[in-house]
């Protein structure tokens, strides 16, 4: 059963938790992008609570990207599962996710 999609907003955190599909991610990308647009400070996306990772998802990412590179804000990914990780690379988009350092 997928769980329905959530971004909440807490300080320069944009957690990202459920289940993102191509019949939800419009919706979910309009979201995000409100609660980006309305930060003046760099924002951590934090994945860790995404449930089943699809080739939408990177899209998602991709499109929240750009749209902070316009504001001269920067996004960092953390939190990004094997999974998604390994549709990035295999889409060659890896160097285009800037992920916090894993320390």
């Amino acid at each position: 059963m997928s769980q329905e999609p959530r971004l909440t907003l807490t300080e320069n955190r944009l957690n990202v938790t459920g289940d993102i599909s191509p019949a939800n991610v419009v919706a979910v990308r309009n979201e995000g992008e409100r609660l980006i647009a309305g930060q003046m400070q760099d924002l951590v996306i934090d994945l860790s609570g995404l449930g089943a990772a699809h080739s939408v998802v990177l899209s998602l990412l991709l499109c929240w990207l750009r749209l902070a590179g316009l504001r001269s804000q920067s996004l960092y990914l953390e939190g990004m599962g094997e999974r998604l990780r390994s549709l990035a690379a295999l889409s060659g988009l890896e160097e285009y996710l800037p992920e916090q350092s894993r320390s």
